[in-house]
């Protein structure tokens, strides 16, 4: 790290992160106390609460809206103290994994939620696995604290077999569930006191020195406090100290308390963010890679929601700058059509409120609207053929077939349908034997999302029916080969939105055959993202 050349201010005080959780965790809220500390917005809408109070500002999707999860990845950029940060909201919702592990491939660093209640969940350990094998910093949240909570040694345990990752604490709750009323900083030597009658009021901070400050006793219950003293003395004793480089390398996760509800914890978070998170990071990409202080510009697409603006068919890409300094209406070249493409109406975004944006530097997320041109993957820079890699594409582990309501309208269906394959949201696949579309996902819940956002944004009502076919594979090969191939198992062949042959099986037993007697190609269950 420290061989690295210092970067310019701007980019230095940029923190991308995403924050990964199980659903239910809380990070919709937490996300929203981010943007109320960031000056973003005045007033927390509620998760929870009634009627437009709960339309929360990251979630704008219909049916995220209604539902109350976040179903696409948004990306929020807001200033806090001396920093700007950038942060990517990653779907809640188990069924949304593949737009989630993307998603993280745009960032520094991941803030991991856990509920004091559940501790680490299936989920949560799904995508702590995907930031593993990037090696990214994890900073983590216990939340919920208010409520009957477990054991925190426990949750400190279990965080440490189960992701098998140091933890450290920032801070440590006094009390739990009905009897917490705070927590003691220990990176800065306060104790901070959390405020029930008011949701979204500042704790009260109390400078202490050492834990034999006699204010101790003013503000903490006489029983709470011989509990509180007998426990972080055992944690100062048993856990490890906070090492910055630990954390920056991946080894070793702070872990801060509180509860998102009543903006307790949260202050202390953000700043943990500023203070041990990563400052914009070097990106894979072929023929190199790309250092952010490079003065080039350079950046990637991680995403494409289509529709963001109902009114107007658009698709914005999210693009993750990589590289330099960002001007409006500057000329890029679209690496993978060699083309040349003026970027004059860039956007950021505050939850789904956009404005123009009129610089961006390495670090930051911009959303460039465009009609298809830019897909996942695309990388942009100013003149050098550079792409970007590892963003990854995975094999749906769930094939439907999709069938238009009206017959007629097959073709208006085929458009929605490579519209959604674009964006990420499902593969689509053309069998080259028989008609329709199958249509594969990696959850049962992304069907009914794509049924009722087809019918929403093209009016046209479709169905999903099950499908003989229970996986897909990409077939590698030397063209001839593959064609071969194709030929002798058509009714197993069908091609992806980019035109590649797909092999659609029943059985493992299909994969298996295929291995056995056509070792010329070359069957895989992911695609990277690149051209």
């Amino acid at each position: 790290m420290s061989n690295r050349p210092a970067l310019p201010p701007e980019i230095a005080r940029r923190r991308t992160f995403a924050i990964i959780s199980h659903p239910d965790a809380g990070k919709t809220t937490l996300t929203e106390k981010f943007l109320l500390y960031g000056g973003a917005i005045q007033m927390a809408g509620q998760v929870r609460a009634k009627g437009e109070a709960r339309r929360t500002r990251s979630d704008f999707m219909q049916m995220e809206k209604d539902r109350g999860i976040s179903v696409s990845a948004s990306a929020m950029s807001f200033d806090f103290e001396k920093f700007r940060f950038n942060l990517v909201d990653t779907p809640g919702h188990s069924d949304f994994s593949e737009d989630t592990y993307r998603t993280l491939t745009a960032v520094d660093a991941a803030v991991m939620v856990i509920d004091g209640a559940k501790g680490v969940e299936s989920q949560t350990q799904k995508l702590f696995e995907v930031c593993r094998l990037r090696d990214l910093p994890i900073l983590t949240f216990c939340n919920k604290m208010d409520r009957e909570s477990r054991d925190t040694f426990d949750i400190i345990d279990e965080i440490q077999e189960n992701l098998a990752i140091d933890v450290t604490p920032a801070s440590w709750p006094i009390g739990v569930g009905r009897e917490f009323i705070g927590c003691y900083d220990i990176l800065r030597d306060k104790l901070e006191l959390m405020d029930r009658a008011d949701r979204n009021k500042v704790a009260t901070t109390i400078s202490i020195n050492g834990l034999d400050d006699p204010k101790w006793a003013q503000h903490v219950p006489t029983q709470l406090l011989a509990k509180f003293r007998e426990e972080i003395e055992m944690a100062m004793e048993l856990l490890p100290k906070l090492d910055p480089a630990s954390v920056l390398n991946g080894s070793m996760t702070p872990i801060w308390f509180g509860s998102a509800m009543n903006s307790f914890g949260v202050k202390e978070l953000m700043d943990g963010i500023g203070t041990y998170g990563p400052e914009p990071q070097i990106q894979t990409a072929q023929p190199r890679n790309i250092a952010p202080e490079e003065t080039k510009v350079s950046g990637f697409v991680f995403k494409v929601q289509a529709n963001m603006d109902p009114k107007h068919r658009d698709r914005v890409a999210f693009v993750r700058m990589a590289s330099g300094h960002f001007q409006r209406g500057m000329k890029l070249t679209h690496v993978r059509t060699k083309k040349q493409m003026a970027v004059t109406n860039p956007v950021m975004f505050l939850a789904a409120d956009r404005e123009l944006a009129e610089e961006a530097w390495a670090g930051d997320i911009i959303g460039i609207p465009n009609h298809g041109q830019l897909r996942i993957g695309d990388t942009l820079t100013e003149g050098e053929a550079i792409r970007v890699s590892g963003i990854p594409s995975f094999a749906p582990e769930l094939l439907q077939t999709c069938r238009a309501g009206d017959p007629m309208k097959a073709k208006h269906l085929e458009k929605a349908l490579m519209q959604f394959a674009e964006e990420g949201a499902a593969k689509v696949f053309k069998p080259t034997f028989g008609s329709g579309f199958i249509v594969g996902v990696v959850g049962a819940l992304q069907f009914e999302v794509l049924a009722s956002r087809i019918e929403l944004e093209y009016g046209l009502p479709v169905r999903f029916e099950g499908s003989q076919f229970t996986s897909a594979r990409w077939v590698h090969g030397a063209k001839d080969a593959v064609d071969a191939f194709a030929a002798a198992n058509k009714q197993h062949i069908a091609l992806d939105n980019d035109g590649d042959t797909v092999f659609l099986t029943r059985l493992q037993w299909d994969i298996d055959r295929v291995q056995r007697d056509y070792p010329q190609v070359t069957l895989s269950a992911t695609k990277e993202m690149m051209v």
